[in-house]
């Protein structure tokens, strides 16, 4: 019998070229700081809550103001509960396009939210133009 040890299976992303390598991007990911990633995850939110507000181009064909509403309310409650943590220099200007995205799903709806209760007001309050 000999000492030798059984080989450890790979699997086909182990071996396959140009494959992600998982430990640098964690270590790069590490390296963001907290107020980068929060404003990244809101200008998301806000690009994608603009698109489906129909403001992309005149006659947008992306025009969902369900999804506006969902994607407009999560940035509400992201920019509300990060506020204190990411400085006024940052919150300032994502709470100025989330003004303006709540303005324009008010004139956007057929139907108009009772105020305090369109997409995000529970947590910013009422929106007045």
């Amino acid at each position: 019998m000999t000492d030798a040890t059984p080989p450890t299976p790979t699997s086909e992303a182990d071996e396959a070229p140009g494959s992600p390598d998982y430990e640098a991007m964690t270590r790069d990911i590490a390296d963001v700081p907290a107020v980068e990633v929060i404003t990244t995850v809101a200008v998301h939110l806000l690009s994608a809550a603009a698109v489906n507000l129909g403001l992309d181009k005149p006659d947008s064909e992306h025009k969902d103001l369900d999804e506006a509403r969902k994607l407009i309310t999560a940035l509400a409650g992201l920019v509300t509960a990060s506020a204190t943590e990411i400085s006024s220099f940052h919150a300032a200007p994502l709470r100025d396009g989330l003004k303006s995205l709540q303005l324009a799903f008010r004139e956007a709806s057929i139907v108009p939210d009772e105020p305090g209760q369109g997409p995000g007001e529970k947590f910013t309050g009422p929106v007045y133009a």
